[in-house]
This record gives structure tokens, C-alpha cells and sequence, in this order.
């Protein structure tokens, strides 16, 4: 890590008020030096640590390119534990690349995506898990999203690993010193306790590990697929719950043709909306192949939204639709409640509509019904307690994969136990599972898993 690097650290979209051009390394001070010119005439190498200064980037000919404001970070207390100074340029996509061109210019070099926070990974500065937690933060989407991503920056979740950890490696000391005086500290006297220790780390370990499944829904999204005949106010419903014109709408049958997805938050829920043509018989081959995407995405949804025209009538292309939400996770919403409706929730049931099934009194045009839906979500993917509660829950699938090979290797220590096996096999499976957990935090990663987590990075960052 001997070269400096540098960004713009700032979002590359519009033309916000300030952009900030960041440069780390040992020798950020003196190429900062190079290009910055004081107010003061002081050099930036004589400035104390955590100061800011102003003046002005020069180019390479001498040519003033923006006015600025200068912050020096000596190391080891900064984001990376090495030198760093940060470039507060007037925002712009031109005046801060022209200010991160004078910085190259000057012995930088571009870092790559990721590259300030992975070498504040390697410095020790932070763990694997709260470099994740940096990124997730970024992505954040939702109040939970968010919440949850700050709780993990902050060591919510270190600390529970080194806590598990810790118990298993007192664990291992115990193995370790009967093996080597076994006539003082026996074995066979503390297998009891063992068995507990290690029953006691699997049921902790798998409660952390079963946050996943809510925790992946709440961070990536519910993939919920809007279905129905055509003119039932499918995009209409798309157009609600995003606030924008994102579907057109008309009175003609089979104006949506194809696929339109939007992804929006719904009472803190991210769900990935995809709205569908209506499904009936055409002999229309564009409409018809919108159709035939429609009945496809069907089967990748986490939940599907069955809008019926409650002022209608049911007829054959409402049964084919039942027929495909079989064995399907589906809400139905009874459209245009705030009309004459003619289709009640009895005639569903006689058209194949399971007893179990939401049916909800909907208005695509007054939002009543919104709240209602948005309850039977949470109630269907039980995400009420996990987005009240202030717990560690577990959105990343790499953690989710370490958790489940820490408790496989403690289920191999129990039946070890069980067997009678010797105390060094038994403790190559306790070990096995202290590993895996060490991996969640970084400990013992391998280089290039680290550079496939960090290339998910923006650039700057």
C-alpha cells in the first residue's frame, strides 16, 4: 500500500454545491503541496493534524482551476490510518475531475472503487464487517435499511461475534491444557459442560443466522408482481404506490404491453414492483408476448397483487389467473371500492380464491385500502417484530454462509462427543467453527474474496 491514491469522493449525479476530491497515502501532504497554494503562503506539510485551509489548485502551468478549502488529516486517526487530505472544490462533474487531474498530475494515483475503505480494513482500522456495513449504508433504501447498516458500522455485530468466539476459544484453552496435563484436568469430568457450551453456541448462533430471511427480504426488496384482466387498474395501483406516472393509463384494453418495474418503500418495506399486461386471449402478437412475461414473472415473485375490477364480472380469464396464483403467495385487492362493486369476496371463493386469502376493498383513485395492504404484508413475511425491534439482524448472504458452517462444525463436535472421540478431533470442529465466525469480521480472509467485496464499492469511497 506505499502509493497514494485519490477520488472525487462526492456523487458524480447533478451539480451539488461543493465536491470533495479525497487523497490518501504517505505521500498525500507533499503531492497536495504540489497543487494547493495558501492564502497564507504556509505549506500544508507544516499544518497541525484535523485544520482546514484556504486558497487555491493550480494546474501544472500555473492556471488557477478552482478556489478551495483544504482539510488535513494526519494519520493514524483518519479514515484509513494513513495521511489524508480531502480537496473541497466548488461542485460540478468538470471543476472537481480538473482538480482530481491536477492531483494525478502532481504523483497520485487513481484509486480504484472501494480502495479508501478496504485500506481502512487492512490498517486495521475497521473489521470486514463494518467495511460491508459502509457499503450497505450507501445502498440504503428504507428507515431499517439504514438503521440496521449503522448498528453493524457501529460494532453491533463485532461484538456479538467476539463474544461467540470468545466462548469457544476459552472452550479450546480447556481442551488444550487436559491434553497437556490430563492427570490434573480431566476430560471426561467437563464433557457435560462441553455438550452445553456447545448446544448453548447453536441455538445463539442459529437465532442470529434465522434474521437472514426477513433481514435479505427487507434489505433487497419483496419481488411482488402485479396480475389481473385487462382495464382491473393494475397500473393505476403502480402509479399509487410510486407516486408518479410510471404506467400509462387509459380506458383501452391492453395498453400495457410489456413489463414496468419500480422499485419503492412502503410503510419501511422495500418492494421491487413489476407490473404486468393484463392477462387475457389476443390475437395482438405484442400484446401477447407481454402476457406471456407476465405469467414468467409469476413464478419468481415473493408475492403476487391480484387486481380485480370489483365493478365487473367474473368470467374464464379470472379463472385462469386463480389457477396460476396456486400454491403462490398472493393478496387480492377488490378494485374501485369507491364505486358500485358487483364482485364480493363469496364469488371469489366459488371461482377457486383460497378462504385463507387476503381479500382487501381497494381504491386505486382515494388510496383506501393502502394502509390495509401495507399491514398484510408485514403480517405475510412476519416483518412486524424485525422492523420494531432494535436486534442484530443479518442482510449480507456471506455471513448468512459463515453462520451455517460455524453450526455445522459444532454439530460435529456433539456427535464427536457422543462417539467417545478423542479431545484434539473434537477440538478441530470447535476450532473449525471459531474460524468461520473469525472469517464474518476478516480474520484469516483470503485476498481475493477481499477484493471481490471491495470491487462492489463507488468509486471514492
Amino acid at each position: 500500500m506505499s502509493d497514494t491514491i485519490a477520488a472525487i469522493s462526492t456523487s458524480s449525479l447533478g451539480s451539488g454545491g461543493i465536491g470533495i476530491v479525497r487523497i490518501s497515502g504517505d505521500d498525500a501532504i507533499n503531492i497536495a503541496d504540489k497543487v494547493f497554494i495558501g492564502k497564507n503562503g504556509k505549506k500544508l506539510s507544516d499544518a497541525e493534524t484535523h485544520t482546514i485551509h484556504y486558497g487555491n489548485i493550480r494546474d501544472e502551468h500555473d492556471n488557477i482551476v478552482d478556489e478551495v478549502l483544504v482539510s488535513v488529516m494526519k494519520a493514524p486517526n483518519t479514515y484509513t490510518r494513513e495521511d489524508v487530505i480531502e480537496i473541497n472544490t466548488h461542485g460540478g462533474n468538470l471543476v472537481t475531475g480538473k482538480v482530481l487531474e491536477c492531483v494525478l498530475n502532481a504523483g497520485a494515483i487513481a484509486a480504484e472503487p472501494g480502495e479508501f475503505t478496504k485500506r481502512a480494513f487492512l490498517n486495521g482500522r475497521i473489521d470486514l464487517s463494518k467495511a460491508e456495513a459502509v457499503i450497505d449504508i450507501i445502498n440504503s433504501k428504507t428507515e431499517f435499511n439504514l438503521r440496521n447498516s449503522m448498528g453493524q458500522l457501529n460494532g453491533r455485530l463485532t461484538r456479538e461475534i467476539d463474544n461467540l468466539r470468545d466462548t469457544i476459544l476459552d472452550e479450546i484453552a480447556y481442551m488444550e491444557a487436559a491434553m497437556d496435563d490430563p492427570e490434573n484436568i480431566p476430560m471426561e469430568d467437563h464433557l457435560e459442560d462441553l455438550k452445553n457450551t456447545v448446544n448453548n453456541l447453536i441455538k445463539r448462533i442459529g437465532k442470529l443466522k434465522d434474521t437472514y430471511k426477513e433481514g435479505s427480504l427487507l434489505k433487497e426488496g419483496i419481488t411482488t408482481v402485479i396480475v389481473g384482466k385487462t382495464n382491473a387498474g393494475k397500473s393505476s395501483l403502480l402509479n399509487l404506490l410510486t407516486g408518479d406516472e410510471s404506467a400509462i393509463v387509459t380506458d383501452i384494453a391492453g395498453t400495457t404491453r410489456d413489463t414496468v418495474k419500480e422499485q419503492i418503500s412502503l410503510g419501511g418495506i422495500l418492494i421491487n414492483l413489476v407490473d404486468t399486461a393484463g392477462i387475457r386471449d389476443t390475437d395482438d402478437i405484442v400484446e401477447a408476448m407481454g402476457i406471456r412475461k407476465a405469467k414468467e414473472h409469476l413464478n419468481d415473485a415473493d408475492l403476487v397483487i391480484y387486481v380485480v375490477d370489483s365493478t365487473g364480472n367474473m368470467g374464464d380469464e379470472d379463472r385462469e389467473i386463480i389457477n396460476l396464483l396456486k400454491n403462490k403467495n398472493y393478496i387480492v385487492l377488490l378494485n374501485k371500492s369507491d364505486m358500485n362493486q358487483t364482485v364480493t369476496p363469496e364469488e371469489l371463493y366459488k371461482n377457486g380464491i383460497d378462504k385463507n386469502i387476503h381479500i382487501i376493498n381497494f381504491s386505486t383513485v382515494t388510496a383506501d385500502g393502502l394502509e390495509q395492504l401495507t399491514s398484510v404484508i408485514k403480517e405475510m413475511f412476519s416483518l412486524n417484530d424485525i422492523l420494531i425491534n432494535d436486534e442484530i439482524v443479518i442482510t449480507n448472504s456471506r455471513h448468512k454462509y459463515l453462520l451455517d458452517e460455524s453450526i455445522k462444525s459444532l454439530n460435529l463436535a456433539l456427535d464427536g462427543i457422543d462417539a467417545g472421540f478423542s479431545e484434539d478431533l473434537i477440538s478441530i470442529d470447535i476450532y473449525n467453527s471459531y474460524i468461520a465466525l473469525g472469517k464474518i469480521l476478516g480474520k484469516e480472509i483470503e485476498d481475493d474474496l477481499a477484493d471481490r467485496i471491495f470491487e462492489k464499492f463507488c468509486m471514492g469511497k
